[in-house]
């Protein structure tokens, strides 16, 4: 690797300079460049365009002043879509650089505009009014194959280059393929995907993300970031040491990256080559993105604690083992304590617990389990600090609980009201996300075709939460059906024409397995 370095980024990759190349693009990010550059996915696809030769393309972010590839030379923009409400942002910038917001607007003369990531891997439908095709699945390969598809075929129409992406596993076209299935596409992780941009403009400034593994086996019920990267994929040990020592030729700060980091079979063995060069006087700091209870150790723990940190978030999701095991989250009190002995042996300072309200089956004891456990752990670890963040539940599509409704908003909020009162009679700091933002999430989340118009009313309205309201009365659509409706097993979904593994049948009988813990006995 050749390190070409600018006043503010240090690249790990060898760029093609003084490119004779005749086709345009750009990667586009609905977000300041500070969080783009700690987007791994991101910066990985603008990579492995940036390395061909026959490709000019762009990095541009919501807070980009100005292009050097003109728009009016544009063949193609590809935005990232992680959030359901990145498409305020994106509408923006499409009319910032005056490209037309609707799909049928846009004649030859403008570029192809599409999408990839999990909003739109999970559910494309509410947004085909806008997007001339999407990714669905892992883009890190599909990308540069729908680049030089269409690279190849610039002489050709939109609607005839679009007839040729629908043949591509992993592309969607809405113009072409109504009523088709499209094949979600998932990439086997021969390589350990990382940071290819070091940057101090960075949100984490100058930090080194590798990716250690996709997916999650634990697959809790709602879980969105388990069920649409199945199967479970790990990168090698060799592959994650080799990146490891990489990055720290360039930076001492490291993050790794995964739904479920510490299932990885040598973990252990990562956490001990970290160890055993901080031991050795390496100056490393390092976090990871995410720890399971039942997976907590010394060895991990004191090679957070070696690495500078102090805390780490643990989600625990609902306060009642009962709750835990409908959501398939199987851990037990005693797990939780096991956790924090380790951790206070260790040398870490504190949790932050991450719980979900609302949750199918949800009742005020298990809210109470909840304060319980607070209670118990504020008794019997004094010096240990903890704190609790929650959300609500949002069904997702994919997932064993997409065909159910969220409680309604007056509900929710006196949950979140009770948590707060008694949280705060232990002296337990609590954060929560709100409930109606929430609410409208759901709506996109289980979205359909015909909210083409709510959607665009919605961008013109102004990002508010009148503006869903105003909207959602302009167009004529129910809300409460997409938000808090519980669906039939046998109901046709927007989503069900994207060929995923495992597939439905799979997800009813989750579904009704994790159901059949509803009635068992709270604490239990």
């Amino acid at each position: 690797m050749k390190k070409i370095q600018t006043s503010k980024d240090i690249y790990l990759y060898e760029r093609v300079k003084n490119k004779n190349a005749s086709f345009n693009m750009w990667m586009a990010f609905p977000g300041p460049e500070a969080f783009a550059l700690s987007s791994l996915g991101f910066l990985w696809m603008f990579k492995s365009l940036d390395e061909a030769e026959d490709i000019n393309i762009e990095a541009v972010y919501q807070d980009t002043k100005s292009t050097v590839i003109d728009s009016r030379s544009l063949n193609m923009v590809g935005f990232s879509f992680s959030f359901d409400m990145d498409f305020f942002t994106i509408f923006s910038m499409l009319e910032q650089h005056k490209i037309p917001i609707r799909f049928s607007d846009r004649g030859e003369d403008f570029p192809l505009i599409f999408a990839g990531g999990p909003v739109v891997t999970a559910n494309p439908e509410p947004y085909t009014d806008f997007f001339d095709f999407f990714i669905i699945g892992d883009g890190e390969d599909l990308n540069l194959a729908v680049a030089r598809l269409v690279k190849d075929n610039l002489a050709k129409s939109k609607k005839e280059i679009l007839e040729l992406l629908a043949t591509i596993d992993g592309v969607y076209v809405p113009s072409v393929m109504k009523g088709s299935f499209v094949k979600k596409v998932t990439k086997t992780l021969s390589e350990c995907i990382y940071t290819p941009i070091i940057s101090e403009n960075s949100f984490f400034k100058k930090t080194f993300i590798l990716e250690v593994e996709r997916g999650c086996a634990n697959r809790c019920g709602f879980c969105l970031a388990s069920y649409l990267n199945l199967p479970v994929r790990f990168v090698s040990y060799e592959k994650i040491i080799e990146t490891i020592e990489l990055g720290l030729k360039y930076t001492n700060n490291l993050a790794l990256l995964g739904a479920q980091i510490t299932a990885h079979p040598r973990f252990k063995d990562i956490c001990n080559y970290i160890y055993d060069k901080i031991q050795n006087g390496a100056d490393i700091k390092m976090s990871i993105s995410s720890m399971r209870v039942d997976a907590f150790c010394p060895e991990i723990v004191r090679t957070l604690v070696a690495a500078g940190q102090k805390n780490t978030t643990l989600a625990i999701e609902a306060g009642s083992e009962r709750l835990r095991k409908v959501i398939n989250k199987n851990l037990t009190e005693d797990q939780i304590f096991r956790a924090i002995d380790i951790a206070q042996e260790n040398g870490l300072k504190g949790f932050k617990f991450y719980g979900m309200i609302g949750l199918p089956t949800e009742t005020y004891d298990d809210l109470a389990e909840m304060v319980n456990l607070a209670a118990k752990i504020k008794k019997n670890y004094k010096r240990f600090d903890i704190s609790f963040g929650f959300s609500s539940f949002v069904p997702k599509p994919n997932t064993p609980f997409q065909w159910f409704g969220r409680d309604d908003t007056r509900a929710l909020e006196k949950k979140v009201q009770y948590l707060k009162k008694e949280l705060h009679k232990l002296g337990v700091k609590a954060q929560f996300s709100s409930i109606k933002w929430d609410y409208y999430q759901a709506v996109l989340s289980r979205g359909d075709s015909s909210m083409g118009e709510f959607i665009f009313n919605l961008y013109k309205s102004g990002y508010s939460l009148g503006s869903f309201k105003k909207s959602a009365k302009i167009s004529q659509t129910d809300t409460d059906f997409y938000a808090l409706e519980n669906y039939s097993y046998d109901k046709v979904l927007p989503w069900d024409f994207i060929d995923t593994k495992p597939g439905k049948e799979f997800l009813i009988n989750e579904s009704k397995r994790l159901l059949s813990f509803k009635d068992q006995k709270i604490g239990v």
